[in-house]
């Protein structure tokens, strides 16, 4: 790859050349992708990415992929960022944007990691990849597998909604529904990949996924012509995604394209904080239960969480948790405002730019956007239950305007 110069370990600063199948250093530190700015400085420019096709691929200048590398086959990125003037108006703040990367193939910014994945595991030789989740990493890792015609094993929490499961079982995967916490399921997926060779799309393991998850910020930033928000809000699990997001930004920054870099929320569950808590306290990370409903961010123990906490420091960011509650009026918030569906923990982000608001933090003359990281389709369960029921009633007109009439609704 012309435009990567090396990997290296974010701990100890050893090199790596950037093969395939790269892991963790061996001190146990995560990799970090290292790419050559001049390089890309004179092969890359504003006015060619006008004629690219509008999917991830379109920044491959800025992708650590072969040249030869094929695009994967699903349409990834490139999701709407949306004007949400009316709920930037209730928030009190400048100007708002909402990323709906719930338009995702598979429904969730994860797509972007996993077709990431699949690219580097055709390049390897790979047959099957395998990984364990919370739900959204192994969703979209069996549908862009599959189109690509590799086989999966994926490990999920027993907790794992139906509905994720359900997209695993269609796309063919090996599903196993691990009896135990994420970070149990995590640990039987090390032992299996370790022992039949599998490649290895775990987040925290192979530092290519990161590469995939920051071309969101790309996007944004395209999106946005170039002219960079003051705050990007996004929601934090293991810290793969926040710490992409940065890497996206520092890239753009790098080569000239941006000439701000805007200052990242991290928002996580009150029920499961253990990367906040750690900026909080100035601290080292330390495990946490996993309490929360918002599942895909439910990581008592993050793999990524040095990258996210380095992120997190270097954007001078805003760590701020939300609880259960905070999240599920946050997505009937964005779907009464803005029309945009999202998960729980994909509408975390905003439910802590919600609170930052309320709290004075966030004014009256900040930009910002905030990242929606998966549709609400694959949790339904908890959107009803907040929600309510919708109204149950025969055919009689009598009876609809009674009921309409009880509630006190408008009908002009």
């Amino acid at each position: 790859m012309k435009n990567v110069l090396c990997a290296k370990c974010v701990k100890c600063g050893k090199t790596y050349a950037a093969t395939p199948n790269l892991t963790n250093c061996a001190c146990g530190g995560i990799l970090d992708i290292v790419y050559d700015y001049e390089y890309i400085k004179q092969n890359l420019t504003k006015e060619k990415l006008k004629s690219r096709p509008h999917t991830m691929w379109r920044y491959r200048e800025l992708l650590p992929v072969e040249e030869s590398t094929p695009d994967t086959p699903l349409r990834v990125g490139w999701s709407p960022l949306y004007e949400a003037d009316r709920l930037g108006e209730l928030l009190g703040v400048k100007k708002l944007w909402i990323k709906d990367d719930g338009q995702n193939p598979t429904a969730s910014l994860k797509d972007r990691a996993s077709a990431m994945a699949v690219a580097k595991a055709q390049e390897a030789g790979a047959k099957i990849i395998a990984c364990s989740s919370t739900g959204n990493a192994a969703s979209s890792l069996a549908g862009n597998a599959a189109a690509a015609g590799l086989r999966t094993f994926i490990f999920v929490p027993e907790r794992a909604p139906k509905g994720k499961v359900a997209q695993l079982m269609t796309f063919g995967a090996n599903v196993i529904s691990v009896q135990g916490n994420y970070e149990e399921t995590f640990e039987l997926s090390k032992k299996a990949i370790d022992k039949w060779g599998w490649y290895n799309r775990n987040a925290a393991i192979n530092p290519y996924l990161s590469e995939g998850k920051k071309t969101v910020s790309l996007e944004i930033a395209e999106q946005l012509d170039w002219k960079m928000p003051d705050y990007l809000a996004i929601s934090v699990g293991d810290g793969c995604t926040i710490a992409g997001v940065w890497k996206g930004l520092k890239d753009l920054y790098a080569i000239g394209f941006i000439d701000k870099l805007p200052r990242l929320i991290s928002a996580q569950a009150e029920g499961c904080h253990p990367i906040n808590r750690a900026i909080a306290e100035n601290k080292p990370w330390a495990p946490m239960e996993e309490n929360t409903l918002a599942d895909s961010i439910a990581v008592g123990v993050p793999r990524n969480a040095d990258k996210a906490l380095m992120a997190i420091r270097e954007s001078n960011g805003i760590a701020v948790n939300v609880t259960d509650e905070e999240i599920m009026a946050a997505q009937k918030l964005l779907g009464t405002t803005c029309g945009v569906f999202g998960e729980p923990a994909g509408v975390t982000g905003t439910a802590g730019l919600k609170k930052l608001c309320e709290q004075g933090i966030i004014g009256k003359d900040d930009t910002v956007v905030s990242v929606v990281t998966g549709n609400g389709l694959k949790d339904v369960a908890n959107a009803i239950k907040f929600c309510g029921e919708p109204m149950k009633l025969p055919n009689d007109l009598d009876a609809l305007v009674a009921e309409i009439g009880k509630r006190g609704l408008k009908t002009e």
